[in-house]
Parts: C-alpha cells; sequence; structure tokens
C-alpha cells in the first residue's frame, strides 16, 4: 500500500491522480488499513486543493475524522494542525459553491469550534468563519456581530496568511457600505502585508471600490493598474477580476472595461469557483451595459471555443445579455441553497449601478507603484498615489538608462521582476525568490564580487528516488536538446529534485534593459523544464 500511494502521488497532476487516490482510500478501508486510509485521504485533499475542488473535501475530512477520533495515536502534532487547516477549508468551500450542503457545513463549522475551544489560538478563525457565512446568507446583522469578534486579532495555526486578513475584512466592510472603515482597514495593515505573496495586490482589490466611492479616484487608478499587471495572468487571481471590471465601469474607463472583458472571458469557462464566476458575469454584464448606453454596443468581442461550443464573435450587448444570463443561474442556485434571495439582490443592485465619478488618467503600466505596501497607496487618505513618481524613489532602471551598463545589484534584480508585475520574497540570504507556474525560481548574485547572475529553477513536482536512472536519462536528454537552463538531479535520499542552473558572467557589467532580457529567458526556460518533468509518466 505505501508503495502504490508513493506511486498515485508520482502521478501526473490531473484527473488520473485524483482516482488513483480514491481508490486507495477505498482499497485500504476494505482492508482495514486504517494508517494508509489515512495517508490517501490527506493526499487526496491536497490533490483537491490543488485542482480548485474544494467542495468535494468534506467527505474525505469526514473520514479523517472519524478514523482520527477512534485512533488520536495516528495524528501527529503536524498532522493535527494540517487536519484543522483542511476542516477550515471545507468550511469555507460553502461560500464558493451551492453544491455544498448549508446545515453540512454548519455542523462542521460546530465541530470545528468545539476542538478549538473558546479561547483556543484558532477563535478568530472560528470568528471569522461565521461572518463571512452570515454575510453570504445575506444576515449582515449576525455577520456584524462575529466581525466585532474577529476584528483586531491575528489569525491562529489554522487561519491562513496573517496579510490576507486584512483584505477579507476590508471585503465585508466595503459590501456593508463602510467604506472609510474598509481603507482604514487596509491602511492598517501595510505590516503584514511584506510576509504575503499574495499582497500587495489582493489588498489594493479590496480598496479600488472604497477608494471610487471616498472620492479618490486616482488613487483607485494607480491601484488597479499595478494589481492587474498581476492578476491579468494568474489563474488563482480569477476571483479578483470583478473588482476591477467594476472599477472600469463606474470609473468610467469603458473601454479598458472592455478590453479587460475580452481578454479574461476565456477564463469563465473554467472558473475557480461558482462564486467568481457570478461575480465575474455580473461585473462584465454591468461593463456592458454602460458601453452600450455609451455608444460602444457595436464593438464585436471574441469567445474562443470550449467543449461542443463553437468560436463566435458577440457584439457588447449580446455579450451582456449572455452574461446576465449566467449571473442570474448562478446567483438562483446560491438563493435555492440558501434559502434566500441575498445573491439574486446582490447581483441586481450591481448591474443597476452607475457611475461614480468622472474618469481619471490612468497611470501607464511601468508607473503604477514599485513598492505600494510603503503605505503610499494602502495609508491614510490624502496619502500620495503610487503613480506620483519621484526621481528619487525610480527604479534604477529608469534613473540610469536602459541601454547604460551598471554593476549588477541586488536592487536592479528585483526592479526588473517589479517591472515585469511579478510577486517574489527575498530570503535571509538575499536571494530573490519567485513561483511561476510548475518551477519556483531563485535569482542571486554570486562570484567573488557578486559579478554573476545565478538562476535556479526547481520543479515543485519531486521524483521517488527509486526512479533515479530515469531522472538522469531526462536530464541528459535535456542537456543534449536544449541550451537552458543546465539540468540536473538532486538526490534527497527519499526524494529527488530536478532543477536546472543558469550562470551568466556581468563582470563588465549590465544594461537594465538587457538583464529584463536575461531574466525573462530564464523564466521562460526554467518553466519550461519544470513543466516537462510534470509531464512525465
Amino acid at each position: 500500500m505505501v508503495t502504490a500511494l508513493a506511486d498515485a502521488r508520482d502521478l501526473p497532476d490531473g484527473p488520473g491522480r485524483l482516482v488513483a487516490l480514491e481508490r486507495l482510500a477505498e482499497r485500504a478501508d476494505a482492508a482495514g488499513d486504517v494508517r494508509s486510509g489515512l495517508d490517501a485521504r490527506f493526499a487526496l485533499i491536497e490533490a483537491y486543493l490543488l485542482h480548485g475542488q474544494r467542495w468535494r473535501l468534506l467527505e474525505p475530512l469526514r473520514r479523517c475524522r472519524a478514523a482520527t477520533d477512534h485512533r488520536p495515536e495516528l495524528l501527529t502534532d503536524a498532522d493535527a494542525g494540517l487536519l484543522l487547516r483542511y476542516q477550515r477549508y471545507a468550511v469555507e468551500a460553502l461560500l464558493g459553491t451551492p453544491r455544498v450542503g448549508l446545515d453540512q457545513t454548519r455542523s462542521l463549522l460546530d465541530d470545528l469550534a468545539h476542538r478549538i475551544g473558546v479561547d483556543g489560538p484558532d477563535a478568530p478563525t472560528v470568528a471569522e468563519l461565521r461572518s463571512r457565512i452570515a454575510d453570504h446568507l445575506g444576515d449582515e446583522p449576525a455577520a456584524r456581530h462575529w466581525y466585532e469578534h474577529w476584528a483586531g486579532t491575528r489569525p491562529g495555526p489554522s487561519g491562513g496568511c496573517p496579510g490576507c486578513a486584512p483584505a477579507r475584512r476590508a471585503e465585508l466592510l466595503a459590501g456593508w457600505g463602510d467604506w472609510r472603515a474598509a481603507l482604514t482597514e487596509l491602511g492598517e495593515s501595510v505590516d503584514d502585508l511584506r510576509s504575503c505573496t499574495d499582497q500587495p495586490e489582493r489588498a489594493l482589490v479590496a480598496g479600488l471600490l472604497p477608494w471610487l466611492r471616498a472620492g479618490e479616484p486616482e488613487r483607485a487608478a494607480a491601484a488597479h493598474v499595478r494589481a492587474y499587471r498581476r492578476h491579468r495572468r494568474e489563474r488563482v487571481a480569477f476571483p479578483h477580476l470583478a473588482a476591477h471590471l467594476r472599477f472600469c465601469a463606474l470609473g468610467g474607463h469603458l473601454e479598458r472595461g472592455l478590453s479587460i472583458l475580452a481578454e479574461q472571458l476565456p477564463r469563465l469557462d473554467r472558473p475557480t469557483d461558482d462564486l467568481a464566476a457570478m461575480e465575474f458575469a455580473a461585473a462584465g454584464a454591468l461593463v456592458c451595459g454602460l458601453a452600450v448606453e455609451a455608444g460602444l454596443g457595436g464593438r464585436l468581442v471574441p469567445r474562443p471555443a470550449y467543449g461542443g461550443r463553437p468560436a463566435t464573435d458577440l457584439d457588447v450587448a449580446a455579450l451582456g445579455a449572455l452574461l446576465v444570463g449566467v449571473a442570474s443561474e448562478l446567483a438562483g442556485s446560491f438563493d435555492a441553497r440558501n434559502g434566500t434571495g441575498h445573491h439574486s439582490g446582490r447581483m441586481a443592485a450591481w448591474l443597476a449601478e452607475r457611475p461614480l465619478a468622472a474618469p481619471v488618467p490612468l497611470p501607464a503600466e511601468d508607473d503604477a507603484g514599485d513598492d505600494p505596501t510603503d503605505g503610499e497607496l494602502l495609508g491614510e487618505p490624502g496619502a500620495a498615489a503610487a503613480g506620483d513618481t519621484r526621481a528619487d524613489d525610480a527604479p534604477p532602471g529608469d534613473a540610469l538608462g536602459e541601454q547604460e551598463l551598471v554593476t549588477l545589484t541586488h536592487d536592479l534584480i528585483t526592479s526588473v521582476l517589479d517591472r515585469r508585475g511579478d510577486q517574489y520574497l527575498v530570503d535571509e540570504g538575499g536571494a530573490v525568490v519567485g513561483r511561476w507556474g510548475a518551477a519556483v525560481i531563485q535569482f542571486r548574485r554570486a562570484g567573488e564580487r557578486g559579478e554573476v547572475l545565478h538562476t535556479r529553477a526547481m520543479a515543485v513536482r519531486r521524483l521517488p528516488a527509486t526512479r533515479r536512472s530515469e531522472a538522469y536519462a531526462f536530464c541528459n536528454a535535456w542537456n543534449h536538446d536544449r541550451l537552458l537552463p543546465k539540468a540536473y538531479a538532486h538526490d534527497l535520499g527519499e526524494e529527488l529534485v530536478l532543477a536546472g542552473d543558469v550562470a551568466t558572467d556581468l563582470t563588465h557589467g549590465v544594461a537594465p534593459a538587457q538583464l529584463l532580457v536575461l531574466v525573462e529567458a530564464a523564466i521562460a526556460t526554467g518553466v519550461a523544464y519544470a513543466e516537462a518533468v510534470a509531464a512525465l509518466p
């Protein structure tokens, strides 16, 4: 069973891995092998999360709870904490899809509260979940009651990222019309944002409509451009697109709204969850409706083929009608499950909105702020917008000229990633680390004087040590056929990490424009390498 589980975990991401893990869990149950059943379901939960299928967590989670309540010695302390986190994810699934039962979720949340205790470190997590679920059901008084127990707290071990909690609170406050309170919440979260890989963009999105409604359209414009620079291409950022579209509609940027809608429309066929699809469709319909009123109804938007649906071009009015239908159907599904009319009313209110202010100029992509976490965007009202660049704050490439040779520095590397809109962290050794798709990529300065740009790409997928010969053959074939990156397998004992290196000697300096090319090439080839590893049988 141990070998079979390792083989199943090693399968490529996709339905095949899910089916294999489900069958292993059933086999373990039939054989009375509680330990293997628990391990298989932990792996199955991880696979569901990877594929954005939180609504499928409830059954494997229930089985894990039943097994460990009967035999608590099966759980290590780390596993116990992980199971609490999975239980939180399962409760949150209610918010994203009507396919999860309301009573079932409430029972799961009550069980989580019992396990955590009134004064436990995760008590704020329970308060947050109760507040968000009450808000989802349209019970604002109950949502505000639990919000008071959640506000001003830091998440416990299973409560998620401290940097994202203020954005979630701001979203609730904005939904209740408390614009200034939402902005205050975001302004007090600057320090926590630095440790979160989703920030500052998530916080900037949470502030888009509050800034617009509070009479600060310039700040909203800078936040939109900065955040969309990243969200336009990240699959997990799909839930944020509705806010971008609503900003364009209510801020008077209808041409940009139509462009974003055309660019992102294919993602509606494979949304991250039903709530995000509903809100994207409603926000897109709002853009279309206002565009028709502004005389832009004749513009054609391509809708690509999907499944058995052929590709077609829709005019803005027809697209708007289609999106209204999608939003209405999903809202009706949520309301049928919840026994309320809250979401149908909420989407109708969105569609009835009208522009809040005359459009202001949008910053250029490269001028949308290089570090909004310093408080310029997320600080108190009236602070300078991030689009207001100053000579002493300009990134090294702007100050020195794109073609001028300069010494390779840490700041030069990060400025290139900032201009691309990439998210990254800097470790204790000064290396710059980020994730691009199936690859984790590290940039650092090497050599006696730091004159070498060293890039290391590591595939997220790992292979068991038993496949060492196959891994070596793969790396040899890669190195034979391609220049970058230089591939190798790193033996960790039980696992093999497949990595690749690119080293560029910049002893005589590097121009910022040249460094951008080097970084983009390293990322492109590193991602291609990692995707090839992920595609191994």
